[in-house]
């Protein structure tokens, strides 16, 4: 039997029956993101197996581990639904069940949003559905954004950036906080950044490690090698340059536009200012191997 089966199929009211909870307490599992459900003709229906599976073997609804659960696959649904209360219950949810913050942007938020930015690529979805997604998760990350930053001196500062014509800020936004809770202070120049404007900003930082460019889009690749050729230009070997993003295929591919290095995300990038540390601060003794430690 396939998932539409109704067999397999029950409605929110059986399903909170079956937990033996109120029908707003099985509503709220939902919109934490506990239970799976989707809405037909008006009416929600759940899979009997996501009940047994919320349920476990004594009737009552348990918290399940962070590794069984994907978060992600809950956060792109709704996303996609426009639902922003819903999505931040996900968001909590996946926190109650002992997710770190960089886990949250690394394992669900970025992966939830990159599957809709797939979607929309192959034309299943229209472009409003992803504008309004990314619109709620930047309103996620505005939420998250003030606890990522640690006390204490800052290690220095890192500038960071998307080149000329790039549109997608949710990536530089992520980014920015994971290098704050990495122990640095961040300048955000947000996107569409002439390298004329990113080599101003550079100078006008005290203190300055690195300079990050992020680039989603292919067609923005020559924007970005543009600015760190400005970059380089104005600073030489003296600060850190790096390149990231779904359009910077590796690190062999950011020293061709002119990068020092890449990473893969932003824990690897807060891994590779660690691993600099030394040659731009003169000591590494006291920074952290990566985001979390």
């Amino acid at each position: 039997m396939n998932d539409d089966d109704p067999a397999v199929q029950m409605t929110l009211q059986e399903a909170a029956d079956q937990l033996g909870v109120h029908y707003m307490t099985a509503y709220r599992y939902v919109r934490l993101g506990q239970l799976p459900a989707s809405k037909v003709g008006g009416t929600w229906r759940v899979l009997r197996r996501d009940v047994e599976a919320l349920r476990g073997d004594d009737a009552t609804p348990r918290v399940v581990s962070r590794k069984r659960v994907p978060w992600s696959d809950r956060l792109e649904q709704r996303l996609l639904a426009g639902d922003g209360g819903g999505a931040w219950g996900v968001v909590e949810s996946a926190m109650a069940a002992g997710a770190e913050l960089h886990e949250i942007y690394v394992d669900v938020l970025s992966p939830a949003m990159a599957s809709i930015g797939q979607r929309w690529e192959r034309g299943e979805i229209d472009i409003a559905v992803e504008h309004r997604a990314s619109g709620i998760a930047m309103r996620i990350v505005g939420r998250l954004g003030p606890r990522f930053t640690r006390r204490g001196r800052p290690r220095g500062t890192v500038v960071v950036g998307a080149p000329a014509g790039e549109r997608h800020n949710l990536p530089v936004a992520m980014v920015a906080d994971l290098i704050r809770q990495g122990g640095w202070e961040v300048s955000d120049l947000g996107v569409d950044t002439p390298s004329a404007s990113f080599v101003h900003a550079a100078k006008a930082t005290d203190d300055l490690v690195a300079v990050g460019i992020s680039v989603t889009t292919p067609e923005c690749l020559e924007a970005a090698a543009e600015a760190l050729g400005a970059l380089r230009q104005a600073f030489g070997a003296e600060v850190l340059l790096f390149v990231g993003g779904r359009a910077v295929v590796d690190a062999d591919h950011a020293r061709s536009l002119g990068a020092d290095d890449s990473a893969a995300d932003g824990v690897g990038l807060v891994t590779l200012l660690a691993r600099h540390g030394r040659r731009m601060m003169g000591s590494t003794d006291d920074l952290p191997e990566a985001v979390g430690d």
